[in-house]
C-alpha cells in the first residue's frame, strides 16, 4: 500500500522528536495491516478514518482516507483539543 501525507501532516509531524515519530510509524504500520482500525466519521468527515493512539501520555488523534483501495493518505494528527474543528476546516477548504 501506498502512504501519501498532507502538507498538514507533514508540517505537525517536523516539530515531533524521534522517539514520537517512531511510536507514529509503528501506528502508522498497524493501519496498513488493518485499514479499518480507525473510527469513521460522518457528515463533512464522511469516508476520513480517526485512528487514536498515545504519546507519552498524551492522546493524538490521526486522520486518514484510503483512495482506490491501494492509497493511505494521512490528512491531519495532533491532540484532541480543537482536533474535528480544524480538521473539518481543512476537508471543507480541499473541496
Amino acid at each position: 500500500m501506498k502512504v501519501t501525507q498532507s502538507r498538514s501532516f507533514m508540517k505537525r509531524v517536523k516539530k515531533f522528536k524521534k522517539q514520537e515519530k517512531q511510536v507514529l510509524d509503528s501506528q502508522v504500520r498497524q493501519i496498513i495491516k488493518d485499514p479499518e482500525i480507525g473510527q469513521e466519521k460522518r457528515g463533512v468527515l464522511k469516508g476520513v478514518l480517526v485512528h487514536k493512539f498515545k504519546i507519552n501520555a498524551i492522546q493524538y488523534l490521526l486522520a486518514y482516507r484510503i483512495r482506490d483501495k491501494e492509497i493511505l493518505e494521512l490528512i491531519m494528527i495532533g491532540p484532541h483539543e480543537n482536533y474535528y474543528r480544524d480538521l473539518e476546516k481543512y476537508m471543507k477548504d480541499r473541496r
